[in-house]
């Protein structure tokens, strides 16, 4: 009996413990040592991770494997907890898929042929060996997608990168671009060398025209890859800041990685913004100051451009920047000056990027996919336009330091009424910063909708800034 019930355990604890270890390596992006070393959240890697499967193989091994199944008694109602409050949850890919596969073969096999009750040896081998099969897979998934590339010799490639932006410069040239031409972008924020590949394989129209690529990167060489197999005739560097500073630990290498994109061996010209300090030449211009009497209200954004007066129904002054350098390659493709102003009236908001939603007698601004500490300051300028009361729904920056956060919460105290926090990560700092009488802790989203019903009434602006998943 306790040998069925040893095994029963032993398959549920691997299984669980199995479930955290690939569901966190595919909130960042696959990659082992940020998942290992830099979670935001690490105790939910003691808690969940490394405690329970050193505690059950210790146990296990020092009873022959007689009593682990204390430990599981222990971890299985807190990992269903654990599930429970993420809000990310595993999407089941091939490639957990075959993971768990292996999770399992391995797991039968070190139990019931070696009669061993141990969770890191089978999680170990699972992940080298799914790790080899990801590897021969993704050199064959490049090499169609090079080709697919090959087979269509007039399209014309627009890279973009930026720390913050790239997105919005991307949806924007899109539209503009598309007057004239048949475009295709990247969807959503697809933006690894991965992403890219496989919307080539499976995406991209044989009709393209010009493809608008976004080019993210979490360390350096990642843009030099993308920007090698796209091969991008344009490109342009967008505002370069502190994002992701705790991977590239300087602004120096954060902007270096940027730059890579201008090494294209395609390139014919290239826009960099003023922020990377870049010297221009004949192919690559900076831009930057001839933006010129910017007007952001809660309708619309307009600024001035060499001369010419341009209008988009985009919130936020910090999107003229972006907007400009989507009409200096428009301009370079072509297009003229009526035809850019046609692309900027068919713009529509991007979602959950200062997407304004009237509902309930409430102005919501949906800034949730807007993690920079620039973008989220013109936000908050922006809701201090509106003359009534004011309510902030943040976690605050995530892979930033102490300092902006800082900043953020000083800001914040100055401008809302009611500043709600979300998760743990930065709530701190504002609890050090803000009057208790106007700040509150969610920890759940679950608690999300009951807390605007208290919260907040018709009349209000709501600002949901950097919406963060639960698991930081």
């Amino acid at each position: 009996m306790l040998t069925v019930v040893n095994l029963l355990a032993y398959y549920l604890m691997l299984g669980a413990v199995g479930y955290y270890f690939i569901t966190t390596m595919q909130w960042y992006s696959y990659r082992l040592e940020r998942m290992l070393f830099h979670h935001t959240k690490p105790w939910w890697n003691y808690l969940y991770f490394y405690l329970p499967f050193l505690s059950y193989d210790f146990l296990s091994g020092f009873t022959h494997g007689r009593y682990g199944f204390v430990v599981a008694l222990v971890y299985l109602p807190l990992f269903a907890l654990w599930y429970r409050g993420i809000d990310k949850k595993l999407v089941f890919t091939g490639r957990v898929k075959r993971f768990f596969a292996a999770l399992g073969l391995f797991g039968l096999f070190v139990s019931l042929v070696f009669g061993l009750y141990t969770i890191f040896l089978p999680l170990l081998l699972a992940w080298l060996v799914s790790a080899a099969i990801e590897k021969m897979l993704f050199a064959g998934f490049r090499r169609r997608a090079k080709e697919r590339l090959k087979s269509m010799p007039d399209l014309r490639v627009v890279g973009v990168t930026a720390s913050y932006g790239k997105t919005s410069i991307k949806n924007f040239l899109a539209t503009i671009l598309g007057v004239k031409y048949r475009v295709y972008a990247t969807p959503r924020s697809v933006n690894t060398l991965g992403g890219v590949m496989k919307d080539v394989n499976e995406d991209l129209p044989v009709d393209t025209e010009i493809y608008v690529v976004e080019m993210g990167a979490r360390g350096e060489g990642d843009i030099a890859e993308i920007a090698e197999f796209v091969c991008p005739s344009y490109a342009v560097v967008g505002q370069i800041g502190p994002a992701h500073i705790e991977y590239f630990k300087t602004l120096e290498r954060i902007r270096d990685t940027k730059m890579e994109i201008l090494r294209s061996p395609c390139l014919q010209e290239a826009w960099v913004h003023e922020s990377a300090h870049a010297s221009g030449s004949e192919k690559v211009h900076t831009f930057g100051p001839e933006i010129t009497e910017v007007e952001a209200t809660l309708e619309g954004t307009c600024f001035t451009l060499e001369g010419e007066r341009y209008c988009a129904k985009i919130l936020g002054a910090f999107n003229a920047v972006n907007l400009a350098a989507a009409i200096h390659v428009a301009r370079a493709l072509g297009l003229s000056t009526g035809e850019i102003r046609k692309g900027l009236e068919r713009i529509e908001p991007v979602p959950h990027r200062l997407q304004r939603i009237d509902a309930g007698g409430k102005v919501i601004l949906d800034d949730s996919f807007n993690g920079n500490i620039d973008g989220m300051l013109a936000s908050f300028e922006l809701a201090a336009t509106w003359p009534g009361r004011k309510v902030l729904v943040t976690p605050g920056l995530v892979e930033a330091d102490e300092a902006l956060n800082e900043k953020v919460a000083r800001k914040a105290e100055e401008i809302f009424d009611r500043i709600v926090v979300t998760g743990d990560l930065n709530y701190a700092i504002f609890q050090r910063i803000v009057s208790p009488e106007k700040l509150r802790r969610l920890e759940r989203k679950s608690q999300m909708e009951e807390m605007l019903a208290e919260e907040t009434r018709p009349g209000d602006l709501i600002l949901f800034a950097n919406d963060a998943p639960s698991f930081v």
